[in-house]
């Protein structure tokens, strides 16, 4: 059996390390939220001398815990590309918005994006209009906050909205992870609690609350639809422009049907193993072998969708290490990485793209979008991943 030192990991990628602080802050604004949970902003004046100018509002995203200024800093400065520098040469204040509880809703963190674009024209010196947006969920939670203004006849005076790698059609979580989650719940309940959080369930295309459900569009997805349409599901007023990690044709290099963690013969995890998502019926995705109680998980009707051209996630490499740090050499990775936004789903097409995840989105007609204009990315890349291909075609779009 499986020992008790196995740790946690987020589902998102997100782990605790080191990463060089974040600059100290020209201010810190405290928003509340619909009840005790609320947020914090983090704003970065272009020039300390003029004060609040040019606000570009970004929203953080999905995770276990509440937003770290200094990883979201790293995310947007410290990679590929210097973004948050180079929005400050162009004369934009950065505000990046973040969550006392990134698993929360949708809709009660878009209450907390409302209060930080009122708390920005509220701070704001003159009348340059706002862009507003956000990476994976925080593209949403800003998409539904503006379009809910917008509803009640509330002027939030942005002229741009930017959603990263969001998923307006859904995300992709392996059910064979979702799976594994569920039956470590006993030793590691923060990983199946993640899966259900109202967060996961109104993000993700298709999900499973217990070991033995059915991959379905869970309730919580449903009703955050429904209220996306009540509010006219996108906001008039600002430029729609979309990001995608992912590329607009090809795949992720994920074969279907194939092992992409499992235990090694011989081990303590041996005849454990999860499956790369496979079409067709009654396909393994989850095996549980002895370690597991010979439990099992299978699916019918999906696509392939850890093979998809789309935003990456290294979902099963992160379940590997956790595994692999409690009990060394059990198991093996094969395929660490799998699609997590499927490009149509980032670049917000207007058909449902679960249909055809390999189509060629580059193809389509410009009325096949819901947003004015996207990107997407030369290759599949890692989901949120600031390059200077994406960074750069933003700010060429920023207002001037």
């Amino acid at each position: 059996m499986i020992k008790n030192n196995i740790a946690s990991w987020d589902l998102m990628g997100r782990v605790k390390k080191d990463v060089p602080a974040a600059p100290t802050p020209d201010a810190v604004w405290e928003i509340p939220g619909a009840d005790r949970k609320g947020g914090k902003a983090w704003v970065y004046l272009a020039n300390p001398r003029f004060g609040l100018t040019r606000p570009v509002i970004l929203s953080d995203g999905f995770h276990q815990g509440p937003t770290d200024l200094n990883e979201f800093w790293n995310g947007l400065e410290g990679g590929q590309f210097p973004f948050a520098s180079e929005l400050r040469k162009r004369g934009h204040d950065l505000v990046i918005l973040g969550y006392d509880d990134c698993t929360a809703s949708i809709l009660h963190n878009a209450s907390t994006a409302q209060r930080c674009i009122m708390r920005a024209l509220a701070e704001r010196l003159g009348s340059a209009p706002l862009t507003v947006g956000g990476f994976s969920m925080g593209g949403l939670i800003t998409r539904y906050s503006l379009a809910k203004m917008e509803n009640d006849g509330m002027d939030h005076q942005t002229a741009l909205y930017v959603s990263y790698d969001s998923p307006h059609h859904g995300a992709w979580m392996p059910i064979g992870l979702q799976a594994l989650a569920h039956a470590l719940r006993g030793l590691v309940p923060a990983l199946s609690e993640q899966v259900n959080s109202p967060a996961s369930r109104q993000l993700l295309w298709r999900h499973i609350a217990e070991l033995g459900d059915t991959p379905r569009e869970d309730p919580e997805r449903t009703k955050f639809l429904e209220e996306l349409s009540t509010v006219g599901n996108w906001p008039m007023r600002p430029r729609k422009l979309a990001l995608a990690n992912g590329a607009g044709k090809g795949n992720s290099g994920v074969p279907a049907g194939k092992e992409a963690l499992h235990g090694v013969a011989g081990g303590a995890l041996e005849g454990f193993a999860l499956f790369s998502q496979a079409a067709g019926d009654n396909e393994v995705v989850f095996q549980g072998g002895p370690a597991f109680d010979n439990l099992e998980k299978r699916t019918s009707g999906l696509p392939e969708a850890d093979g998809a051209h789309g935003g990456t996630l290294e979902s099963f490499d992160l379940a590997f290490k956790a595994l692999n740090a409690a009990i060394p050499g059990a198991v093996k990775c094969p395929y660490p990485s799998t699609s997590f936004v499927p490009t149509g789903s980032a670049i917000a097409v207007s058909t449902d793209p679960w249909t055809n995840l390999s189509a060629d989105v580059t193809d389509l007609h410009p009325d096949a979008f819901a947003v004015d204009d996207y990107i997407c990315a030369s290759q599949n890349e890692k989901h949120t991943l600031m390059t200077e291909e994406l960074g750069m075609w933003l700010l060429d779009r920023l207002p001037r």
